[in-house]
C-alpha cells in the first residue's frame, strides 16, 4: 500500500540535521522549531491561525472543544437531555465520533453520497429537519473523505440558514480545496492529522488546528496545555495535546515538498484511470455491475487521492486474491460507525444509513504513493483483470 522508504530516502540528510538542531537547542516539547512549523503551514493554508498537537483525534477534540460547542465534559454514547449536538458521518474514521464525546456533546448522523462517499448535505437537512430543538444542534463535522472536499457550498447555504457552525475533518485532505479556497480555510476550524501515512506525515503521530478566528486559536493553545494561557494557572480542564519539536523539525522540511507529492498522487490516479479503462473494466457507478467504479472527482474540488478508492460488488475476494499476488489493499472503512460496538448507545441500527453501509461492503483502497511506479501499477490492474475475467 505505501512505501515510505522511498520518500525517505531523499530527505535523509535533511531531516538529520533539522532534528540535529532540536537536540542542540532542547526544545522538545513546542518550542521554536514548531512554531516555525506552524507559520509555515498558516501560510499554506491560507489561515491565520494554525495550532500544533499530539494527533489527529486531539486536532479533532481541540477543534471542537476551542469553539465552545460542546459542554466540555466527555459523554457517554447516547446521552440526551439538552446537550449540544454536532452533526457528521457514519462513515469515517472512529475518531470523527469519539471526538465529538469527548468535548461533550451529542453526534447526529446523516447517510453519504454514494458518488464521493462524502457526507451527503441532502441528508444532513433532513436530520435539520427532523431534529426536535432539544437536540439543539450547533455544528456539522464534514470528512473530507480519501483526500476530496465535501460539498462546502451546500454545507455553507445549510449553515447560514440554520446557524450553526462548520468544522472540518481533514485528516486525510492537507492540500485538497473546494473552489479554490484549501482545506482549513473552508470553516470556523478545521483539523488535520500527520500520521505516518497521511500525505503530509510526521515520523510520529502529530495533528494540527487551523482556523481564522483569533479566540478559537487562543483556546487551541490553552486547551493543549491543560488549560493554562500562564505557567501553572490553569483557566479551564484541558489536556496534554503538545506537539514534540522532532515531529516539528520533520513537518517542516516535509512542507516544503508536499505540493510536489499532492501533484504525484493525481497523476497516479490519472494513470489508474487510463490502465482501467482501457482494459474495459471501468463501471459507470455509483454502484459496480461487472468492473469496478472509479473515483469520482467534483469539479468545484482538487483531490489530494490520500486513497485511491474503487467500488466492487467481490470487493472481499478480490483483496484476498490481490494478498495472494503480493499486492497491498486496505478497507476504508468495513464497518461503519454506527455499527461499531462501542457507539451502540447511540442508538442507530442495520438499515439506519444503507448508502454507508453499502459503501462498506463494496469500497477497496489500492496502493497510492507518489513514488509508485508505472509498472506496479499495471500489476495491480492487470492482476484485477485477471480476477474479474
Amino acid at each position: 500500500m505505501l512505501d515510505l522508504q522511498r520518500q525517505y530516502e531523499p530527505l535523509h540528510g535533511e531531516i538529520l540535521e533539522a532534528l540535529g538542531h532540536v537536540l542542540k537547542t532542547q526544545q522538545f516539547i513546542l518550542g521554536e522549531t514548531v512554531a516555525a512549523f506552524e507559520r509555515s503551514a498558516s501560510r499554506q493554508l491560507g489561515v491565520a491561525h494554525a495550532i500544533g498537537c499530539s494527533s489527529g483525534t486531539d486536532a479533532l477534540w481541540l477543534a471542537l472543544a476551542s469553539a465552545k460547542i460542546g459542554s466540555g465534559m466527555p459523554l457517554s454514547p447516547g446521552t440526551r437531555g439538552g446537550v449540544p449536538s454536532v452533526i457528521t458521518t457514519p462513515f469515517s474514521f472512529f475518531a470523527s465520533i469519539s471526538s465529538i464525546l469527548r468535548a461533550g456533546a451529542n453526534p447526529l448522523l446523516a447517510d453519504i453520497d454514494p458518488v464521493t462517499f462524502n457526507l451527503d448535505p441532502s441528508a444532513v437537512e433532513n436530520v435539520l429537519k427532523a431534529a426536535p430543538t432539544s437536540r439543539n444542534v450547533r455544528a456539522i463535522l464534514p470528512v473530507h473523505l480519501y483526500g476530496q472536499c465535501a460539498d462546502w457550498d451546500a454545507f455553507s447555504r445549510l449553515a447560514q440558514s440554520y446557524d450553526l457552525l462548520l468544522i472540518e475533518d481533514a485528516a486525510q485532505a492537507w492540500g485538497a480545496a473546494w473552489n479554490g479556497v484549501k482545506a482549513g480555510a473552508l470553516g470556523h476550524a478545521a483539523a488535520f492529522s500527520f500520521y505516518p501515512t497521511k500525505n503530509l506525515s510526521a515520523a510520529g503521530d502529530a495533528g494540527l488546528v487551523a482556523t481564522n478566528s483569533e479566540e478559537t486559536a487562543a483556546r487551541a493553545r490553552m486547551l493543549r496545555q491543560h488549560g493554562m494561557r500562564h505557567r501553572y494557572h490553569h483557566d479551564e480542564v484541558g489536556w496534554n495535546a503538545r506537539l514534540d519539536g522532532f515531529q516539528g523539525a520533520v513537518l517542516s522540511i516535509k512542507l516544503k515538498y508536499i505540493d510536489g507529492w499532492n501533484d504525484a498522487r493525481r497523476a497516479r490516479a490519472r494513470k489508474y484511470d487510463s490502465l482501467f479503462h482501457a482494459a474495459g473494466l471501468a463501471d459507470a457507478g455509483p454502484y459496480p455491475a461487472q468492473g469496478v467504479v472509479l473515483p469520482h472527482v467534483e469539479p468545484q474540488a482538487q483531490h489530494v487521492f490520500h486513497q485511491y478508492v474503487i467500488r466492487t460488488a467481490r470487493r472481499d475476494e478480490l483483496r484476498k486474491f490481490l494478498a495472494e499476488r503480493g499486492i497491498g489493499s486496505e478497507v476504508y472503512y468495513p464497518v461503519p460507525l454506527h455499527l461499531q460496538e462501542a457507539l451502540r448507545g447511540l442508538g442507530y441500527n442495520a438499515g439506519s444509513f444503507p448508502e454507508a453501509e453499502r459503501a462498506a461492503r463494496e469500497v477497496l483502497a489500492l496502493p497510492i504513493f507518489p513514488e509508485l511506479r508505472d509498472d506496479e501499477q499495471e500489476t495491480v490492474v492487470t492482476a484485477i483483470a485477471e480476477f474479474l475475467s
